[in-house]
C-alpha cells in the first residue's frame, strides 16, 4: 500500500470522524436530555415527606434557539413522573422582543406542576437584554404565576413543613439573601434556589445548613473528554455541574438545565433531576 493511499484513506476517516462528530454536537446532543436521579437528604425533613419527589428544571431558555416541540416533550415526561414538588432554578427565556413573551406564555400551557407545590425563581436572562430590564422580568414572573407556579423573589414559602427559599438574580443585582435567609427559624427543614452558584460565595446566607439547588452554567455546554469545560459563565471555576460541598455545612447542586444558548452540547447532556427528598 503506497503511503499516498494511506494518507488518503487516514484524512477520509478524520473528515468523517469531524463531520459525525459534528452531527451529533449540534442535532443529537442537544436534545437528548437526561433523568438523574438522585438522593436529597434533608435534616429535621418532616417525616410525610420522606420519599417524597423533587423535580428540578432549569435554563429552559424558551427562546429562539430552543425548538418549542422539545420542550414540550420535556414537560410531558416530567408530568408522566406525578412529581410531589417541581421547582425551576431560572433562566426560563432567552429574550428576543415581545415575541418571547408570546412565545413562551403558549409553551408554558404544559407546563408540569407538582401535587405539593410547584415554585420558580428567575436567572439573568429572565431580566432581557444585559440583564437590565426589570419589566421584563416582571413579565416572565407573571407568566410564570398564570401556569401555577409561586414565583420567589427574595422571599421563602412553606409546602407541608419544609421551607423553600428562592433567591433573586445575582447578574441582575437583585440579589438580597439577607432579606429571608438570617431569618429561618434555627433548624427548620429548608431548600434554597438560587440562579448563579457563584451566589454561594457571597455573604448574607445567615445560619442556613443544607442543600442549595443552581443551574446557570450548562454544565459549559462542551466538555472534552477527561478535562474541564473550557468555557463558564462562572468565577469559581469549579461550578460545572453536580454536588459541591460548600462552608458552613451547605451542599450546593447544579442543574445542567434543559435548554441551551446555541445549539451545540458535547459531552454535557441537558438534565432534568429528580430527587427523592430523604430524613437525616
Amino acid at each position: 500500500m503506497s503511503a499516498l493511499l494511506t494518507r488518503r484513506r487516514f484524512l477520509t476517516g478524520l473528515v468523517t470522524t469531524t463531520g459525525l462528530t459534528a452531527l451529533y454536537t449540534w442535532r443529537v446532543e442537544p436534545t437528548w436530555v437526561e433523568f438523574v436521579r438522585r438522593d436529597l437528604p434533608i435534616a429535621n425533613l418532616p417525616p410525610a415527606l420522606a420519599g417524597k419527589t423533587l423535580v428540578q428544571l432549569s435554563d429552559i431558555h424558551i427562546g429562539p434557539q430552543v425548538d418549542d416541540e422539545y420542550v414540550a416533550r420535556v414537560f410531558a415526561r416530567v408530568t408522566a413522573l406525578n412529581p410531589d414538588i417541581v421547582v425551576h432554578t431560572g433562566d426560563l427565556v432567552t429574550y428576543a422582543g415581545p415575541k418571547t413573551i408570546a412565545q413562551a406564555r403558549t409553551v408554558l400551557g404544559s407546563f408540569p406542576r407538582g401535587k405539593l407545590g410547584t415554585f420558580a425563581i428567575l436567572g439573568n436572562h429572565d431580566y432581557g437584554r444585559n440583564w437590565s430590564q426589570p419589566e421584563v422580568a416582571d413579565q416572565i414572573a407573571r407568566l410564570l404565576a398564570e401556569a401555577g407556579c409561586t414565583v420567589l423573589r427574595n422571599r421563602s414559602t412553606e409546602v407541608a413543613g419544609l421551607t423553600i427559599v428562592g433567591l433573586d438574580d445575582l447578574w441582575a443585582r437583585r440579589f438580597f439573601p439577607q432579606l429571608v435567609l438570617p431569618h429561618l427559624p434555627r433548624g427548620q427543614p429548608a431548600i434554597v434556589l438560587s440562579h448563579n452558584p457563584d451566589s454561594c460565595d457571597l455573604p448574607g446566607w445567615g445560619g442556613h445548613q443544607g442543600w442549595i439547588l443552581a443551574g446557570h452554567t450548562h454544565g459549559g455546554q462542551c466538555k472534552p473528554p477527561f478535562l474541564p469545560p473550557p468555557l463558564l459563565p462562572v468565577r469559581n471555576r469549579r461550578y460545572t455541574a453536580g454536588e459541591f460541598a460548600l462552608a458552613d455545612n451547605r451542599q450546593l447542586y447544579i442543574n445542567r438545565g434543559v435548554g441551551h444558548l446555541l445549539r451545540v452540547r458535547f459531552n454535557v447532556r441537558p438534565e432534568v433531576t429528580v430527587f427523592t427528598l430523604k430524613r437525616t
